[in-house]
């Protein structure tokens, strides 16, 4: 069922100003929180509050890039593909910053314990992990690394769905007390996935 009689179309300069409007968003929704942290109006713990808003920014983020394909197919609205590799570029700077903000606040640049915290705690090797995979998805997304790789990128690409499933676990497993928020995610994140797993099955029955 398509939620629009005929398929949403916007002109180059709309593209343009939906993306510049977007960088604003993104780059100035973190600018603020970090202003308001420096200067002490983020709550009892803003090192904590930092750590907690870059993470949950770069889950968001990811949900929103995974949203994209279905709703670009179903509105339809396939001008919205026009947008996801950005969006997915701001989910990895949000988890580099994520990252960043640990090391640097918590860990105050101690390489050896920032080592030893990714070795001994299940929770940060998964984040870890999901970090460069984020970070290969990345540095291929642009048209001619693409072209380059061929048949190989889509398989690699494909990895964002394992993304996801680290990228859960970590949050999950970092929150040592209430699960409500990770189960919130996981079933957004699952909802969000499904009409994937519809389509690979139909795509499986029409191979046999």
């Amino acid at each position: 069922m398509k939620l629009l009689n005929k398929p949403l179309r916007l002109s180059a300069r709309q593209i343009t100003l939906g993306k510049t409007l977007l960088h604003l968003l993104i780059l100035g929704w973190v600018i603020f929180t970090f202003y308001l942290g420096v200067t002490d109006n983020l709550g009892a713990d803003p090192v904590k509050a930092l750590i907690h808003f870059t993470g949950i920014g770069a889950l968001n983020l990811l949900l929103i890039t995974l949203l994209i394909s279905p709703a670009a197919r179903y509105l339809p609205a396939p001008v919205l593909m026009r947008f996801r590799r950005m969006l997915g570029v701001y989910v990895f700077v949000y988890a580099v910053i994520h990252l960043l903000t640990y090391i640097s606040f918590e860990l105050q640049f101690d390489w050896s314990l920032v080592v030893g915290e990714i070795i001994k705690r299940p929770y940060i090797t998964i984040g870890m992990v999901a970090l460069l995979l984020l970070a290969a998805l990345t540095i291929t997304s642009p048209n001619k690394v693409r072209q380059r790789l061929g048949k190989r990128w889509q398989p690699l690409h494909n990895t964002i769905y394992l993304v996801v499933f680290l990228a859960l676990l970590h949050f999950s497993w970092s929150r040592k007390t209430g699960l409500q928020e990770p189960l919130i995610y996981w079933v957004i994140a699952l909802l969000i996935l499904l009409p994937r797993l519809q389509y690979l099955k139909q795509r499986l029955q029409r191979a046999r």
